[in-house]
């Protein structure tokens, strides 16, 4: 049951790397366009919700990258909780590994963009964007190869994975943070304290939840923290078992059935919008030289070159001083093959350098775009001619 449940899993996730590629794409087409100013323009409309005196008034892009994706953190926080309390993550001997491979696969490439950009205090701001795993993407890379890709391999990936988006939360709650309103902290917290209250009373309706959630989010917003954070902190307050009563069937479970019901949504409506509104690249005058200025090259590095030695190296190191053994069915050339993968950061790096830098022409986020970009496709291509190349060798 457990190993068709993940099957299942991945399925999906594989399905939504396509489509995001197809979304990506698709942004990129538009970027360099005729219909460039249209694209532009759409992304620029003002959308205003008022109650009142009370408004919130962003362009569409933020409501995206603001509103939307708190609804992909909500369901990252859902899945986070769900592995911890009985899925992989809950095993010791299972979480080692991906766990150290994930710290590997934050610090190195971090550091090589500091490396480049430290002595600008605008551009280190982006020391971040090179952190992150796009896992859609990577077991969309997966799906391409075929069957042949072992379970484990693909195991070891998304709970790597769960660990790195794990690390870009609290990088999002420490250093992404801007100056912050006391009084909206305060609604925030009294929410916090509501959905505490209904936590310890065993509601498993999820509607007083959902509710408050949304409140909780506005707080945030208006606080300065980054609203997506309240997506995440919702999740942990979602019970994860049903009422059970005597001579009745028990409840589903609030949590399983929430992320069920999300899941499809996120993947397929979320992530692709968030894809097509943030990876408009132009490429006119673009050339080596523009590829070779320090923030697109320490992405580029980052994402490739410390992706690998990160997350390969943590993780020989580990499993040579015996902290941890290879998955099963997975050799050191796959393994590679998987820390390749890992530079694929196409989602959250984008995300976290929408937070880096201002939405400007002439702010440096253009070039993290393109640094992303061809980042994350060296990563993807020459990880899938390594696993590809691994599995033909393989019995």
């Amino acid at each position: 049951m457990a190993i068709a449940t993940i099957e299942a899993f991945l399925k999906k996730e594989s399905a939504s790397g396509i489509i995001l590629m197809f979304a990506a794409v698709l942004a990129m087409i538009f970027a360099n366009s005729p219909w460039v100013s249209w694209y532009n323009l759409l992304l620029d409309v003002p959308v205003v919700v008022a109650v009142g005196s009370f408004e919130i008034a962003k362009p569409l892009l933020l409501w995206i990258n603001d509103g939307l994706m708190a609804l992909f953190f909500f369901l990252v926080g859902l899945e986070l909780k769900r592995e911890f309390i009985e899925g992989d993550l809950s095993k010791p001997g299972q979480v080692t590994l991906p766990a150290i491979g994930a710290v590997g696969g934050m610090l190195i490439p971090a550091a090589i963009y500091v490396a480049f950009n430290y002595n600008n205090p605008n551009e280190i701001n982006g020391w971040a964007i090179p952190t992150a795993t796009d896992i859609a993407f990577a077991l969309g890379i997966l799906a391409i190869i075929g069957s042949k890709v072992p379970l484990q391999l693909k195991v070891f990936l998304t709970s790597l994975a769960i660990f790195d988006d794990l690390g870009a939360i609290i990088i999002i709650a420490l250093f992404y943070t801007e100056q912050l309103s006391m009084l909206s902290l305060v609604v925030a917290a009294s929410m916090l304290s509501i959905l505490f209250v209904l936590n310890r009373k065993n509601v498993t309706s999820t509607s007083p939840y959902i509710f408050i959630g949304l409140v909780l989010w506005v707080a945030v917003l208006k606080s300065g923290v980054h609203a997506t954070l309240a997506g995440v902190i919702l999740a942990f307050f979602i019970p994860m078992y049903g009422k059970k009563e005597q001579g009745k069937e028990d409840e589903p479970s609030p949590l399983k059935s929430l992320e069920h019901n999300l899941h499809e949504t996120v993947a397929f409506i979320v992530l692709p919008i968030f894809a097509f509104a943030n990876a408009g690249i132009s490429f006119v005058d673009v050339g080596i030289e523009q590829v070779m200025s320090p923030v697109p090259l320490g992405i580029i590095l980052g994402l490739f070159l410390g992706k690998q030695l990160g997350v390969f190296g943590f993780c020989f190191i580990a499993i040579k001083l015996g902290f941890a053994k290879l998955p099963e069915n997975v050799n050191w050339t796959l393994l590679y093959g998987v820390a390749l993968l890992c530079g694929v950061g196409f989602t959250m790096s984008l995300f976290i350098g929408s937070l880096a830098f201002e939405q400007s022409a002439n702010s440096p986020i253009y070039q993290d775009r393109l640094g992303i970009v061809v980042g994350s496709l060296i990563s993807g291509i020459l990880g899938y001619l390594v696993i590809k190349g691994a599995l033909k060798k393989s019995p």
